[in-house]
């Protein structure tokens, strides 16, 4: 059976080994280097079976990139507090939107308008609105990249629509496809990056409700959703564009 295998990091300067990858299902972790095959070395390792292989990595690998914790403890914020990181962060605040709908955007009125007019409206002087122009007025930097299905769901349509809107306060809104986000193996959380140093995870329901988040500080694991921001900024279609592509609904 095919290992579900997730890239964890590496200190290589150029893409190649030393490198850590977790298995998704058992926890176990797979670490990618260069083989010991000295055979009075191999013949000093205790506990050596026929059918294993040593692999020599540097120490800083493992201190750098491996799970500091067995199981780690969720770290959990309000509301409240999350609606303050965009009024605290200092440079860039930045989110992966990976979901098939939003709870929340249905009960808003503008998602009512959408299904009756097929084009989104907002009011550009709400709190949120005015928060990001403050923000990106300031000089810093508000994005996000949507993963969209083929055909949308209504959900990623209404958003669709609504892009107009966000980059109205500023922010710079991409696309993607759900199959090339796939193809590049781009996490499927969906989360905010703030300053590159904290992380907000959304977790939510089967009823696209909003249901608990939490917040990731370890370096590593920050590196990792960055490298996931970079990948999906490189990748994505600026959401003018992107609208192009998606046909009309019957």
């Amino acid at each position: 059976m095919m290992r579900r295998l997730r890239f964890t990091g590496t200190d290589s300067k150029n893409g190649q080994c030393p490198a850590l990858h977790e298995d998704l299902d058992t926890r176990e972790i797979i670490v990618q280097g260069k083989p010991l095959t000295d055979s009075d070395s191999v013949a000093q390792l205790k506990h050596f079976g026929t059918e294993d292989v040593a692999v020599v990595v540097p120490r800083q690998l493992l201190v750098n990139w491996a799970p500091k914790e067995m199981d780690r403890v969720p770290e959990l914020i309000s509301p409240e507090e999350f609606g303050r990181l965009f009024e605290t962060f200092e440079h860039t605040a930045w989110h992966l939107e990976t979901r098939r709908g939003y709870a929340s955007d249905r009960e808003d009125l503008d998602f009512d308008r959408f299904l009756e007019t097929g084009r989104a409206t907002c009011d550009l002087d709400s709190a949120w609105h005015q928060n990001i122009r403050r923000q990106t007025e300031a000089g810093k930097r508000v994005g996000r990249v949507r993963v969209v299905d083929n055909p949308p769901t209504e959900g990623q349509r209404f958003l669709l629509s609504y892009a107009a809107c966000n980059a109205a306060s500023g922010e710079d809104v991409g696309c993607l496809w759900r199959a090339d986000a796939e193809r590049i193996d781009l996490l499927e959380e969906d989360f905010w990056i703030f300053d590159s140093r904290l992380v907000a995870v959304l977790h939510f329901n089967d009823a696209d409700e909003l249901t608990r988040i939490e917040t990731i500080t370890e370096p590593a694991e920050v590196v990792r959703y960055c490298m996931a921001r970079d990948a999906a900024v490189h990748h994505a279609v600026p959401y003018e564009s992107f609208a192009a592509q998606v046909p009309p609904t019957e």
